[in-house]
C-alpha cells in the first residue's frame, strides 16, 4: 500500500520559523534558507539531483538555532554546464556578502562543491563529502538518451529519478526520509530536473584540490543498501552501492589524509534519517577546522535569519582575494522573507549535543577517524525512564478499556441470575 506523506512537525515548524529566500542574479533564480549569526563563516549544503534546499532543515535547525553556526541551504539553480555553475555560484555569494565558505555536498552536490573548491581554492576552507564522484564518465554511458535530456517531458524525468531511489522494507526513520525526498522531487521543475541530470552527465572531473587533505570529511554509511539517484545519489557504504567501486576508490585515492566518518545506518539520506549523528559529524569538523560557533548571538537574529554583520576581517579578506581570483560582479540581491521569531533555544537540546559529543570516541585507523557511539549511564537510565513511562501508560490504558467490560459483564452475569432465581 503507497505511504500517504504528511509533513513532519518538525519541518511545520522549521518553515514557520526560517524565511525562504529568493535571489535573482542574471537570469538564475537562487532559492537558500539562511539561518545563524552574520559574522560566522558560513557552513553551505549542496543537495543532490533529488534534493532541494528543504532537505537540509535538520542541520539548519540544529547547527544555527541550537549550537550557533551560520547554515545556508542552498537549490542548484538551472544552470547547463560546470563552467556555469562555477560562476553562477561565485555571483550567489558575492550577492549575499559572503567570501570564505565551507561546503557540505552530497551527491552531486559534492562534486560541485569538489569543482568550485578546484576553481576557486582562496573561497573553500574545508570540505564534507558524502555520496560523491570525482568524475561523470561512468554516469554519461549509463545513461544514453543524456543529449535530448533537455526535452524530456517533466513526468519522465521524475520517473527516471524517483526509480533510483530504493522502494522496499525500511526501518520507519528511514522510510520517512524517503518519503521526504520524494515529496520534494514532486515540487521540481522540468528544467530543474532536466539541469541537474544535465550537470551529472556532462563530461567532466575533478583535478587535484589546493585545499589541503586535513580539511576534508568524508561521511560514509555502512551496513546498509544504497541505491542512487542517478547511479551517484547515495552515501557511501561498505556493502551493495550503485556507485561504481572505481568511483569510490578514486575518491579515497584522492583524498588519502581525509578524515572519515562513518555512520551505522542511515540509509540514502542520512541527514534526515540520522540527523543527530550527521550533525555531531558536521560540529566535529567544523571545530577541528577551526570554527567556532558563536551560540551567544542566536537569541539576537533579526527576521532575516542572520544575524550580526560582516566582520572587518571579513571585508579585509575580501578586497585582498578579489585581485587574485577570478569572480563575477556580485549584482543587487532582493530577499523575499517572511517575518519569524527567533527560534527558541531548549536547555535540553544542549545537553544532548553535548551529551553526543562526550559519548563519541574517534578512533585513528590509518589517518582515518571512525567514530563510535557508546550509551553512557545518563543515556541509558532516559531509555528506562522512558521505557516505564511507556509501561505505565499501556497499563492504564488497558485499565481504562476494559474496565467497563468488566462492569458490564457483572451487570449481566447478575442480572440473568436473578432472572434464574425467579424462574427456580
Amino acid at each position: 500500500m503507497k505511504r500517504v506523506f504528511s509533513a513532519p512537525g518538525d519541518y511545520i515548524y522549521f518553515k514557520s520559523q526560517v524565511p525562504l529566500h529568493r535571489i535573482p542574479i542574471g537570469t538564475k533564480q537562487w532559492r537558500y534558507y539562511d539561518f545563524g549569526p552574520k559574522v560566522v563563516t558560513p557552513l553551505i549544503c549542496l543537495p543532490g539531483t533529488a534534493g532541494t534546499a528543504d532537505v537540509y532543515y535538520k542541520q539548519i535547525m540544529c547547527l544555527s538555532m541550537k549550537v550557533g553556526y551560520r547554515v545556508i541551504s542552498v537549490d542548484i539553480p538551472c544552470v547547463w554546464n560546470h563552467q556555469e555553475w562555477i560562476q553562477s555560484f561565485e555571483k550567489f555569494l558575492d550577492a549575499i556578502d559572503v567570501h570564505h565558505i565551507h561546503l557540505y555536498g552530497t551527491s552531486l552536490g559534492g562534486f560541485l562543491a569538489q569543482l568550485f573548491a578546484q576553481h576557486r581554492p582562496r573561497r573553500v576552507k574545508s570540505l564534507i563529502l558524502s555520496n560523491t564522484f570525482l568524475e561523470t564518465r561512468s554516469f554519461a554511458a549509463a545513461m544514453p538518451w543524456a543529449p535530448i535530456v533537455s526535452w524530456t517531458p517533466s513526468f519522465l524525468l521524475k520517473r527516471y529519478v524517483l526509480t533510483g531511489i530504493r522502494d522496499g522494507p525500511h526501518e520507519p526513520f528511514i522510510a520517512d526520509s524517503v518519503d521526504f525526498v520524494v515529496s520534494q522531487v514532486e515540487t521540481l521543475s522540468r528544467d530543474e530536473l532536466a539541469s541537474r541530470l544535465t550537470l551529472t552527465v556532462d563530461s567532466a572531473s575533478v583535478k587535484p584540490l589546493l585545499l589541503s587533505d586535513s580539511f576534508i570529511t568524508i561521511m560514509d554509511v555502512t551496513g546498509s543498501s544504497i541505491i542512487d539517484m542517478v547511479s551517484a545519489l547515495a552515501s557511501k557504504t561498505n556493502d551493495y552501492s550503485a556507485i561504481p567501486q572505481q568511483l569510490k576508490d578514486q575518491l579515497s585515492e584522492r583524498y588519502p589524509g581525509a578524515r572519515r566518518a562513518y555512520l551505522k545506518t542511515g540509509g540514502d539520506f542520512p541527514f534526515l534519517s540520522r540527523p543527530d549523528e550527521v550533525n555531531l559529524h558536521l560540529q566535529l569538523h567544523l571545530r577541528r577546522v577551526g570554527l567556532e560557533a558563536q551560540p551567544e548571538l542566536v537569541q539576537s537574529i533579526p527576521k532575516d535569519g542572520t544575524g550580526g554583520g560582516p566582520s572587518k576581517e571579513n571585508d579585509k579578506e575580501d578586497r585582498d582575494d578579489e585581485q587574485k581570483d577570478n569572480g563575477g560582479n556580485p549584482e543587487s540581491n532582493s530577499e523575499e522573507s517572511q517575518p519569524s521569531p527567533s527560534a527558541p533555544e531548549s536547555s535540553e537540546s544542549h545537553g544532548l549535543d553535548e551529551q553526543l559529543l562526550s559519548n563519541a570516541e574517534i578512533h585513528y585507523i590509518d589517518q582515518k577517524d571512525s567514530i563510535i557511539f557508546k550509551p553512557s549511564a545518563m543515556s541509558m537510565n532516559q531509555h528506562g525512564a522512558a521505557a516505564g513511562i511507556l509501561l505505565q501508560s499501556t497499563w492504564e490504558f488497558f485499565i481504562f478499556s476494559l474496565l467497563p467490560l468488566y462492569v458490564d459483564s457483572l451487570y449481566i452475569y447478575s442480572n440473568n441470575a436473578w432472572k434464574l432465581r425467579q424462574l427456580v
